[in-house]
């Protein structure tokens, strides 16, 4: 089966041709995942990148005590454990399917073979490790500076920036998020997320209904 249309759309390898895409495609493999289910964990040793073909997979971080930090949240289209293509080192995180999820896995020697030939990928992992190093860098920079009014207010913009879809009653951003969901994407707790959604939810700003969060007036956030 040729995957070349869902690699098309991976930014990682948006500087290939159809030719080098077609060869790259025959070297991914399929892999299936049910909600819940557990692609890798902190730790693990890394050999692979993933696309993710269906389906939603959290990216997160967990503490011994439990507590968790959602870092991103990604669909169709999107990829991850990239940096096990270059270094091999353990993981760095926890990659969860959220729903029935389908996969397209990488192999990292498959890779490096395949970068060999096709060296103007490079810069496409170039500019995948500088936006992971920007992102990063706000996270700190949320975590140290922004109250979590702010915080949460932040996390909806890049949500409907990225995911929105406009509609008559405002901007909707089409993932379902429980409210654990949402307090772990801004780093905070469950209590803290849930007081400023029912304040904005109150003033009008946003609606939550079913897990589906609509910014009904996305430039009074802003």
């Amino acid at each position: 089966m040729s995957y070349v249309r869902i690699l098309s759309q991976v930014s990682i390898f948006e500087r290939l041709d159809a030719h080098a895409l077609e060869s790259l495609s025959s070297l991914l493999r399929p892999r299936r995942f049910s909600k819940g289910d557990v692609v890798f964990r902190q730790g693990d040793v890394g050999r692979s990148l993933y696309v993710i073909q269906q389906g939603e997979v959290a990216i997160r971080l967990c503490s011994h005590e439990g507590k968790e930090v959602i870092l991103a949240l990604l669909s169709r289209g999107d990829f991850f454990g990239e940096l096990a293509l270059l270094d091999g080192e353990p993981r760095s995180t926890d990659a969860v399917a959220r729903e029935d999820t389908e996969l397209l896995s990488l192999q990292r020697e498959d890779f490096q073979r395949f970068l060999d030939t096709r060296p103007q990928l490079a810069l496409g992992l170039l500019a995948t490790l500088s936006r992971m190093v920007r992102h990063v860098t706000r996270l700190v920079h949320d975590t140290h500076f922004l109250d979590a009014r702010e915080r949460l207010v932040r996390v909806l913009l890049e949500l409907a920036r990225h995911q929105g879809q406009r509609a008559t009653d405002g901007v909707v951003i089409p993932q379902r998020f429980t409210q654990t969901e949402i307090a772990s994407l801004c780093g905070l707790t469950r209590e803290s997320a849930n007081k400023w959604m029912r304040f904005f939810v109150r003033e009008g700003l946003l609606a939550y209904e079913g897990g589906r969060i609509t910014l009904v007036r996305p430039e009074q956030l802003e």
